[in-house]
């Protein structure tokens, strides 16, 4: 079986640096993998080639989909990335600040509708139907990840770890098979990060959402991971399960040793 994300020599040079060199990596469907590096060793700069934010200087990205064809996706804008089926969330919150928890996973339900946001404005009666089911979803999403007693709140006034989660929820209004997480578990604390290694199995499992994430909580990582590439100055340093990860000794000496001790 093909994986659902195949990354093959992957490179990225700004002028003179080479951020990414080479880079393989892939993604099997059901599976949850983590990418860990230090920092500066490129893992945003690989989510950004990913989703269309850069355009990689070489290699392929490939992605084997639901309906099982291959689509290379060097090239595409972030809205055609999203639509062939990933999605992400980034580092820094990016959440709608004064719309309303449900508007927000609506702005993300809207790229699976024929009408799309323009059409959710200029509203004709087939629209209005779409957009009453966009409604619908989105706050039956909201309820799945525990966050439908915000459903009528701003998003700047959630706590933290709910503006987390809303964030991860709008990533999944736009139906992907593969979702992309940059630094989830930045910023929470022990028992939102708790909560926050449960909402991530509950999505591999219950909705079949395959999982690729940056993070530095090395805890969470061998927690939750089937897999773990780990990347330093742009390259692949190592690979293999989080057992396989802990013991090798190129990745102590990455991160001195310390961090994969917890």
């Amino acid at each position: 079986m093909k994986p659902i994300l195949d990354v093959q020599n992957l490179t990225m040079r700004f002028g003179g640096l080479t951020a990414l060199d080479n880079l393989d990596l892939d993604v099997n469907e059901g599976e949850i993998v983590a990418l860990i590096g230090p920092n500066g060793a490129g893992k945003t700069t690989f989510f950004n080639c990913i989703t269309g934010i850069y355009k990689p200087t070489g290699g392929d990205i490939l992605v084997h989909g639901s309906r099982k064809e291959s689509v290379r996706l060097n090239g595409l804008k972030p809205n055609q990335v999203t639509e062939k089926g990933l999605a992400r969330t980034f580092q820094n919150i990016r959440l709608f600040p004064n719309m309303t928890v449900l508007e927000n996973v609506m702005m993300g339900r809207h790229c699976r509708t024929r009408s799309g946001i323009l059409g959710a404005v200029f509203r004709g009666q087939a629209t209005v139907r779409e957009e009453q089911k966009v409604v619908e979803d989105s706050y039956e999403i909201l309820k799945k990840i525990n966050l439908a007693r915000y459903v009528d709140e701003l998003a700047m006034n959630l706590p933290y770890g709910a503006q987390r989660r809303l964030e991860i929820a709008r990533a999944m209004a736009t139906e992907p098979f593969l979702l992309l997480l940059d630094e989830p578990a930045a910023g929470m604390n022990p028992q939102e990060t708790a909560d926050l290694d449960e909402l991530i199995v509950w999505i591999r499992d219950t909705e079949k959402i395959s999982i690729l994430l940056i993070e530095h909580d090395m805890k969470l990582v061998m927690s939750l991971s089937d897999r773990i590439f780990v990347m330093d100055y742009g390259k692949k340093i190592a690979q293999g399960t989080p057992e396989e990860i802990r013991c090798n000794p190129v990745v102590i000496k990455a991160y001195l040793g310390e961090e994969m001790d917890a």
